[in-house]
C-alpha cells in the first residue's frame, strides 16, 4: 500500500468535502481516504498495482473538483511562494467580486427601501425604486459575482449529489426569477390582487453576503497554514560548499549527502549532517523547542534550519532533500493537518443528508404558507431564508481548522502529532507509562565500577575489561558504547582483538568469541538462565543497585567473572514532568528491563510510586495491553528499538525524538527534544484543541437547529417575526467565519507551567 496527499481545489463546503470523499473512496483499489474540508487536503491510502495517484486526480476531476500533490521532495521556498500566488490570486478574485458585489447591491438595496419598509423616503430618487433598474444592476452579481455558485452547483447536479452552492443558487434564482414576474408583468399582478414586489434585492445581497463569507474563509484558512508556512521559512536558501579547497555558494537543492559545508556565525545550517571540525554553539529552539544553544564539536549531529550562533564550524552532509529533520516535520504535520479526528464524524453524518433536508422542509414551508395564508410573498420569503440560511459550512469548518491550529501550534513547540485522533485522544489519557533509560534518564550511561573476582592480580581485571570491550564493540547498544568508551579511558587497546559469532540477545546480553573465549555479557537473569552462578559478587550487585546503579555481569567459558555498574543521569526535567504529570490527575508507571532494585532507586527520585521492572522487550506490549484490559486509556512513552511495540500497542504512542527511528514511526506523537515536558504540554494542547472543537460544533449545531425553524417563519404566528433572507445570508455567513476565528483563538495557546 502506499499513501499520498493532495491539495483540493474547488470544494465550497463540507457537503462538497463528503463528495470527494466517496468518488476517491470508489476508485478501485483505493482502501482508505480522508477528507479535510479545512485544510482542503485528502490523504489516500491506495495499491499501487490496481491504480495511482493520476486515476484518482481523474476521478476528482469528474466529479467536478481539482487537485494536486503536495511536494514530495524538499519543500523549498519556491514551493512556498508558488503556494501563496494562487492563494493570492483567488483572494485578489473574491475581493474584486466582492467590491463589485457590494457596490450594486448598495444602490439596489437602497432603491428597495421604500419597498421593504413600507415608507416614502424623500432623499431617494424615484428612478431608484425603478425594477428595471435593479434588474439589470442585479444580473452581474448574479451571474458574472455569482457564477462559481453556479458552475459548483450544476457540477453536483451532474454527479445526483447536493452542496451549499445548491441551496445558494435555489435561493437567489428562486428570488431572481420570481421578480422578473412583477417586473415583466406588473399590471397582471395587480388585477389578480398582488402586489407587484420584486427580490432583487434580496438575491443581490445573499450573493455579496456569501462572497464576502468565503473571502473572509479564504484569509482565515491562510492562516491556519501559518505553521507548514514557518516551518519551510526556516530553511536556508543556500550552502556554502568546500569543493577542491575552494569555497562555493550553491542552492540548496544541489546539496549532496557527504559534501563538506561550512557554516559562519549568525547563519542557517542549510542541511543534516556531522561536525568534523570546529566548535560552536547552535540555536535549535525552531525545531525542538528546546531555547539554550546546544553545543556542538566534532562528531555532533547538526539539523538543517537551525541557527548558527558562535563560531565557525565544517559539517559533512547526512541526510538531504525530503530527508532532513525539517522535511519530515513539514511531512508530518501536512499528514496530521490532513487528518480527520473521530469528534468529526458526527458533522460528517450530518452533512451528508443535510442538504437535501434541508431543500424538503424549503419545499414544505413554501407549500404550508401558500396554501394556509395564501400569500405568496410571504411563502417566497421564508422558503428562501431557510435555503440561504442552512449552511453547512460551519459543521463542516468546527473540527478541521482546530485540528489544522493545533498540529500547527504542537510543531512549535516541538511536538509532532502524526493524526487528529492522536491529538484528539491524548486528553482522554489515564495512565502515562515511562520507560527508563531515556526517556526519564539521559540514555548515555557510563561505567563508574568494574569489579573482578580476583581483583587487579596478574592483569586479570586489564584483561576481562580487553575481552568485554572487544566484544561489546560490536553491539549498538548504550550500555556497550558505555562499555567501550570505559576501555578506552583505561587505555585498553581492542583493535587488534578479533570476535566471531557475535550474537545480540534483546533484552538479555551479548555474547560471541573472543580471543578463543566464550564471552556473555548481560543480566542477571539471562546469567541464572544459561545456567551461570553469580552469587560469588551478590552483595557487591547489591550495594550498586541500591545506588541505582544498572549491573551487567561478565561471563568468560561459562563462568562469573565481574560485574560493572552504570549510572544512567536522570534528565533534569524528568521530576518536575512527572509531578506535572501527576497533578493532571495521571497514573505515571516506570516500565523497564532493569532491575527492580536500580527501577525502584530512580523512581524513587523522580517521585514515582509505580514500577514495573525487569520486563523484557517482547513482554513490554503484553503489559500495555494488561492495563488497557483494565479500562484504562494508556500511553506509552519510549526511545528505543525495543519499545517499538509498547508504542504501538498503546492508546497514544510518544517517543522521544531523540531517539530511535524504530519508535518514532512506530509512535503518535513526537518530542523532538527529547524532554518530558512536552508530555505535558502534549495533553494540554489536546484538551484546549478538543475544548475549542466542542464550542465550534456547539456553535455550528446551535446555529442551524435555531436558524432554520426561525427563517421558515415559526416565530411570525406568535410575534410576527419575520427573517428577511438578508439577514438570513448575513447570519450563515457570520457562522462560518465564527468558527474560523474560534479555531484561530488556538494559536495564543501557551502551556501552563504546573508547580
Amino acid at each position: 500500500m502506499k499513501n499520498t496527499t493532495l491539495k483540493l481545489c474547488g470544494m465550497s463546503c463540507a457537503s462538497c468535502a463528503r463528495n470527494v470523499e466517496k468518488v476517491i473512496s470508489s476508485v478501485n483499489g483505493v482502501k482508505k481516504c480522508i477528507v479535510n474540508f479545512g485544510a482542503e487536503l485528502t490523504t489516500v491510502e491506495y495499491d499501487p498495482k490496481k491504480t495511482d495517484v493520476t486515476a484518482i486526480q481523474q476521478a476528482i476531476e469528474k466529479a467536478g473538483y481539482s487537485a494536486y500533490p503536495l511536494q514530495e521532495q524538499n519543500p523549498t521556498a519556491e514551493h512556498l511562494e508558488a503556494e501563496k500566488i494562487r492563494q493570492s490570486k483567488e483572494t485578489n478574485e473574491l475581493t474584486r467580486k466582492v467590491i463589485i458585489a457590494s457596490a450594486l447591491s448598495g444602490i439596489i438595496v437602497i432603491g428597495s427601501i421604500p419597498m421593504m419598509t413600507g415608507l416614502h423616503v424623500p432623499f431617494i430618487p424615484m428612478w431608484l425604486h425603478d425594477p428595471w433598474l435593479q434588474l439589470i444592476l442585479t444580473i452581474p452579481i448574479q451571474f458574472w459575482c455569482g457564477f462559481s455558485f453556479y458552475n459548483n452547483a450544476w457540477k453536483a447536479l451532474k454527479h445526483r449529489t447536493a452542496t451549499m452552492d445548491t441551496l445558494v443558487v435555489l435561493g437567489t434564482s428562486v428570488a431572481f426569477i420570481y421578480s422578473l414576474f412583477p417586473t415583466f408583468f406588473s399590471s397582471f399582478f395587480i388585477s389578480q390582487g398582488f402586489k407587484p414586489d420584486v427580490y432583487y434585492e434580496a438575491a443581490a445581497v445573499i450573493i455579496t453576503l456569501i462572497l464576502v463569507g468565503r473571502l473572509l474563509e479564504n484569509r482565515a484558512k491562510t492562516q491556519t497554514g501559518e505553521a507548514i508556512r514557518k516551518l519551510i521559512g526556516l530553511q536556508a536558501k543556500t550552502a556554502r560548499l568546500i569543493r577542491k579547497g575552494q569555497e562555493i555558494d550553491i542552492p540548496i537543492e544541489e546539496v549532496q549527502i557527504g559534501d563538506i559545508i561550512l557554516v559562519r556565525p549568525g547563519e542557517k545550517i542549510p542541511v543534516d549532517g556531522e561536525v568534523i571540525d570546529g566548535t560552536s554553539s547552535v540555536d535549535e529552539s525552531m525545531v525542538t523547542g528546546e531555547s539554550i544553544p546546544i553545543k556542538k564539536q566534532p562528531g555532533d549531529e547538526v539539523i538543517g534550519a537551525t541557527i548558527n550562533k558562535t563560531g565557525s564550524f565544517k559539517f559533512q552532509a547526512k541526510r538531504v532533500g525530503k530527508d532532513t529533520v525539517i522535511a519530515q516535520i513539514v511531512k508530518l504535520v501536512q499528514q496530521a493537518q490532513g487528518s480527520k479526528a473521530p469528534i468529526q464524524r458526527l458533522a460528517d453524518s450530518v452533512t451528508e443528508w443535510f442538504v437535501p433536508a434541508v431543500i424538503v422542509i424549503a419545499l414544505l414551508t413554501f407549500i404550508v404558507w401558500f396554501n394556509v395564508i395564501g400569500n405568496l410573498s410571504l411563502a417566497l420569503i421564508t422558503t428562501v431564508g431557510v435555503l440561504i440560511i442552512a449552511c453547512p459550512c460551519a459543521l463542516g469548518l468546527a473540527t478541521p481548522t482546530s485540528i489544522m491550529v493545533g498540529t500547527g501550534k504542537g510543531a512549535e513547540h516541538g511536538i509532532l502529532i502524526k493524526g487528529a485522533e492522536s491529538l484528539e485522544l491524548a486528553h482522554k489519557i489515564k495512565t502515562i507509562v515511562l520507560d527508563k533509560t531515556g526517556t526519564i534518564t539521559e540514555g548515555k550511561p557510563t561505567v563508574t565500577d568494574f569489579i573482578t573476582i580476583d581483583g587487579t592480580a596478574n592483569n586479570n581485571e586489564i584483561k576481562l575489561l580487553q575481552l568485554a570491550a572487544s566484544l561489546e564493540r560490536n553491539s549498538e547498544h548504550p550500555i556497550a558504547e558505555a562499555v567501550v568508551r570505559y576501555a578506552q579511558t583505561q587505555n585498553v587497546n581492542t583493535q587488534n582483538v578479533e570476535t566471531e559469532n557475535f550474537a545480540s540477545l534483546t533484552g538479555s546480553g551479548v555474547q560471541g568469541i573472543v580471543d578463543k573465549h566464550l564471552i556473555q555479557i548481560g543480566t542477571q537473569i539471562w546469567m541464572e538462565e544459561l545456567s551461570i552462578k553469580t552469587k560469588v559478587l551478590e552483595k557487591e550487585k547489591e550495594r550498586l543497585e541500591y545506588l541505582g546503579k544498572t549491573v551487567i555481569c561478565i561471563a568468560v567459558d561459562g563462568h562469573i567473572k565481574g560485574i560493572m555498574g552504570i549510572s544512567d543521569a536522570v534528565k533534569p526535567t524528568s521530576s518536575q514532568a512527572i509531578k506535572a504529570l501527576q497533578k493532571l490527575s495521571l497514573e505515571v508507571v516506570m516500565l523497564t528491563g532493569d532491575n527492580y532494585r536500580t527501577a525502584t532507586t530512580i523512581a524513587r527520585e523522580v517521585g514515582i510510586k509505580c514500577v514495573l521492572a525487569e520486563v523484557r522487550p517482547e513482554q513490554k506490549a503484553d503489559t500495555i495491553k494488561k492495563l488497557q484490559n483494565k479500562g484504562k486509556i494508556v500511553a506509552m512513552v519510549g526511545d528505543g528499538i525495543n519499545d517499538a511495540p509498547a508504542l504501538a500497542q498503546a492508546d497514544v504512542g510518544i517517543a522521544i525524538g531523540t531517539g530511535t527511528d524504530i519508535a518514532i514511526a512506530a509512535s503518535d506523537i513526537t518530542l523532538i527534544s527529547g524532554d518530558l515536558q512536552g508530555v505535558v504540554t502534549a495533553i494540554q494542547l489536546s484538551k484546549a484543541t478538543i475544548r475549542n472543537i466542542r464550542q465550534n460544533l456547539f456553535f455550528a449545531f446551535i446555529y442551524n437547529v435555531a436558524g432554520i425553524p426561525i427563517a421558515a417563519g415559526i416565530l411570525f404566528p406568535i410575534f410576527g417575526w419575520l427573517l428577511n433572507p438578508i439577514i438570513a445570508g448575513a447570519a450563515m455567513a457570520f457562522s462560518s467565519v465564527s468558527v474560523l476565528t474560534n479555531a484561530l483563538r488556538l494559536r495564543n495557546f501557551c502551556p501552563k507551567v504546573i508547580v
